[in-house]
């Protein structure tokens, strides 16, 4: 992997490549890379272990000084790969109050955010597969 960023390179063993992949990858691509699991009542609704962060949902800390806090998300850095959840501050010696970013790994989503209809679709075409094997042996079938 000897490129800045390398669409076609799939994986190593060795973390300073797996590094370089991730701070070098394109806003598009670090998008997907925003993702938390899901409690385990959303796990069986939609029969998905984890899906992407986006302003509004509901999680909760895992790991961590602030873990059991849970909030809704106020801001995703894309750029950054960070979040920002509403209420949980830090207080400076000052007595000023920050906001704490978070990274993805260490939420758990409690709650989503279903307005955007393609949120909303992309949940629901794993439940229509789950729903019926038919459309899966179909897939398996194809190939």
């Amino acid at each position: 992997m000897k490129n800045k960023f390398s669409n076609q390179w799939r994986a190593s063993k060795q973390p300073r490549k797996q590094r370089k992949f991730v701070a070098n990858a394109p806003l598009h691509i670090r998008h997907k890379m925003i993702s938390a699991n899901l409690s385990k009542e959303l796990r069986k609704k939609y029969g998905k272990r984890n899906f992407s962060l986006r302003k509004g949902d509901s999680v909760k800390v895992m790991r961590g000084e602030f873990k059991g806090k849970t909030g809704k998300i106020e801001k995703v850095d894309v750029k950054k790969t960070l979040v920002l959840i509403a209420g949980i501050y830090r207080s400076k010696k000052d007595g000023t109050k920050i906001n704490v970013n978070f990274h993805p790994s260490n939420l758990q989503i409690r709650e989503l955010e279903l307005e955007d209809k393609k949120r909303k679709e992309s949940l629901e075409r794993k439940m229509i597969k789950k729903e019926k094997p038919e459309v899966k042996e179909n897939v398996l079938k194809k190939r």
